[in-house]
């Protein structure tokens, strides 16, 4: 399946291809091209568009896109500019601009996106999906009042559109509109009963009221239709404190984070935690010469943050993720050697001595019992390697709880006995690590260096 972005890319829809018994018009290869590539066959459509491009190489239809494939296969730089090619020849295409705003926004290159988004509307200001990332976008660059009039925008349009009002409901609870946030989560679920995203954010929505018994109704009656759903079953231990996993299921964080990777609202959140510049400071203030020359691990890796900080220290950088789609975003940076998709702690267990620095920015965050991954990092480290990860914190606490958003926080006494335990010297800092509904996280920053000798 499609993203709900791959469908905006590929909304121009032909009519049924039928292979006549002659040879195809160039635009009727389009349109097969299209059709090819709206079926996931992303291979077989490329040969298409690269036979349509040697006898016509200047068609709009097919540079736009075949643009937007070579985003779909990660390659978003060289889509971007065969869509601003064919935006060139056809510069009143509103969906093209919309288009053009996603592979930009995707790519990290906001302000040309939201220029895009901004073209699109002008030239069609009916177009309820470009109103609605720009949305994002302007929430992301810290516009919030500009940003919920676009979503609001786009629901005047499109009173049905449900990912609006997803979007809306976010940027309300995290200005501390909760109740209405509550309503917009509500609107989002009566149009899709069964939308997971708008479930889990309703039910967060009433945790942060500390309306508790309804967050636990939201993820019983989930769990009634779908069982063995891991979202819900590990946020039903969350709210409940029954039945608490030691860690986050394999299936809940490759759920989770293939969500993000969809959603690019979700994903640029991640871009304003510290974790990764916090674990980049530990690093450079370790004393090591960043002159490439150490094999180095960077464990839950996700769309790739820690690579630029980490890179220059690195003579191979290899990086591990449970999310399939995290990686695909890590894989466009083009920064690592090699790109794993295996839960962290038995990949550990099979390299024995193979690192001289791991580093882990907001993953040890889905792990609640932390011995088995501290053992397994103690001995895929050589002697003298560093192990650098956050956490969140919370010194009130037993050694690790479950909290109502999913994730664990640790006390600092239960991890300095587990680095004792396990051969490592440890110097711990205390930081913020994101904000979340206006209030800050706090955190651990670990820097753990391997004594000589220990093993795991």
């Amino acid at each position: 399946m499609f993203s709900e972005h791959m469908h905006d890319l590929l909304r121009e829809t032909p009519e049924d291809v039928e292979e006549p018994p002659r040879e195809l018009t160039v635009e009727e290869a389009v349109d097969l091209a299209i059709v090819v590539q709206q079926n996931d066959q992303l291979a077989e459509a490329e040969v298409i568009y690269r036979q349509i491009f040697a006898v016509d190489p200047e068609n709009p239809r097919a540079l736009h896109f075949a643009g937007v494939l070579a985003h779909q296969m990660g390659r978003s730089a060289d889509g971007a500019a065969l869509i601003e090619k064919s935006l060139a020849i056809r510069p009143d295409a509103a969906d093209w601009h919309n288009n053009f705003g996603i592979v930009l926004q995707e790519s990290g290159r906001l302000e040309r996106a939201i220029e895009a988004y901004h073209r699109a509307i002008a030239l069609d200001p009916s177009h309820a999906r470009a109103y609605s990332n720009l949305g994002v976008l302007l929430r992301a660059t810290g516009r919030p009042a500009e940003a919920e009039e676009a979503y609001r925008s786009a629901i005047r349009i499109n009173p049905e559109y449900i990912d609006a009002y997803t979007n809306l409901g976010v940027l309300l609870n995290g200005v501390r509109r909760t109740e209405e946030a509550v309503a917009c989560f509500c609107k989002a679920i009566t149009l899709r009963p069964k939308h997971p995203e708008a479930r889990r954010l309703l039910a967060l929505a009433h945790c942060t009221l500390g309306e508790i018994d309804a967050a636990v109704r939201i993820f019983e009656e989930w769990l009634a239709e779908e069982p063995d759903h891991p979202i819900a079953r590990h946020m039903l231990a969350a709210c409940t404190g029954r039945d608490v996993p030691g860690r986050a299921s394999d299936g809940f964080v490759a759920t989770t984070f293939d969500s993000f990777a969809a959603s690019f609202e979700s994903k640029l959140a991640r871009l304003s935690y510290r974790a990764p510049v916090l674990v980049g400071a530990m690093l450079d203030d370790a004393g090591l010469e960043p002159a490439k020359q150490f094999d180095v691990l960077d464990a839950g890796c996700g769309t790739g943050l820690c690579g630029p900080l980490i890179g220059r220290y690195a003579r191979r950088l290899t990086g591990v993720d449970l999310s399939a789609g995290m990686l695909v975003q890590a894989k466009d940076k083009q920064l690592y050697d090699e790109l794993l998709q295996t839960e962290l702690t038995a990949y550990l267990q099979q390299q024995a001595g193979a690192f001289d620095i791991i580093v882990s920015a907001d993953t040890l965050v889905y792990f609640g019992d932390l011995a088995a991954v501290i053992a397994a990092a103690a001995g895929a480290l050589r002697a003298g390697g560093l192990f650098i990860f956050t956490l969140e914190h919370d010194e009130a606490s037993p050694d690790f709880v479950l909290r109502t958003h999913g994730r664990y926080t640790h006390a600092r006494a239960y991890v300095e006995r587990l680095l004792a335990d396990y051969g490592f010297v440890a110097d711990i800092g205390q930081a913020d690590l994101r904000m979340e509904s206006g209030i800050p996280v706090p955190g651990l920053v670990v820097r753990a260096r391997k004594v000589v000798g220990a093993g795991g």
